[in-house]
């Protein structure tokens, strides 16, 4: 477990949205200092926020993201996109960038950061998933959420010799942009953003963070036929 008190913190996506909402999160829990990140740069008049520019597509900004906050203790993998291209029919450049925007670049930030969490003291690494990485339905984008729930679990053995937490955060429609045009109930950023800052600060690997993420995960012992889903506008 690890207390937000004094920390410091990178949150991707941190512009808007869930990594808004982490952003005022951490800080309202003590954060010393908040990393921010977004694709194009931008400004936050807080003092504790440092904004940066990250694409987690290239190995090169992740690099300089790494270098610039060495000093990070926590790091929230929260950026993504969401392109649910059919795999059979849909667009095979979407389908690629959804599995390295959403795998390959929380993989690239854990690769980078590792050596800097174990330098200061473990810390912990979060992982922002899906209730669609249990469930099928979603074409490119609950596949890519399923690949990198086994991504974060793999991590989890691999960074404990280092005593860094890993934890994979699983949840339903957020009341955000990205799902702006879907239906059905939303559970609020701030909220899910306090089940998080929970999680960590009480030693969970696994938060979810809202009942229908609750409600698929008892379902997986079940018939794989019931886990369908099909997103809807």
């Amino acid at each position: 477990m690890v207390a937000v008190q004094g920390k410091v913190a990178v949150v991707t996506g941190g512009r808007r949205g869930l990594g808004a909402a982490l952003v005022d999160e951490l800080l309202a829990r003590g954060a010393r200092k908040v990393y921010s990140t977004a694709r194009t740069a931008f400004t936050d008049e807080r003092p504790q926020v440092v904004p940066l520019a990250l694409e987690v597509g290239s190995p090169e900004s992740v690099a300089a993201l790494a270098e610039a906050a060495g000093d990070a203790e926590l790091v929230f993998n929260n950026a993504g996109v969401l392109l649910p291209d059919p795999l059979l029919t849909g667009s095979f450049e979407r389908i690629t960038e959804t599995f390295d925007v959403n795998v390959f670049g929380p993989l690239r930030l854990a690769r980078a950061f590792a050596p800097f969490l174990a330098a200061n003291g473990g810390g912990a690494l979060v992982n922002m998933h899906s209730v669609l990485s249990w469930m099928a339905g979603s074409g490119a984008y609950g596949a890519s959420k399923a690949a990198a729930w086994s991504v974060t679990n793999s991590l989890r053995i691999e960074l404990a010799a280092q005593h860094t937490q890993v934890v994979g955060v699983h949840a339903g429609l957020i009341d955000t942009d990205m799902v702006s045009d879907m239906s059905g109930p939303k559970v609020t950023p701030a909220e899910v953003a306090r089940r998080i800052v929970d999680g960590v600060e009480s030693g969970a690997v696994e938060v979810l963070a809202d009942d229908v993420s609750v409600g698929v995960k008892a379902a997986l012992s079940g018939p794989v036929e019931n886990l369908s889903f099909a997103l809807s506008h």
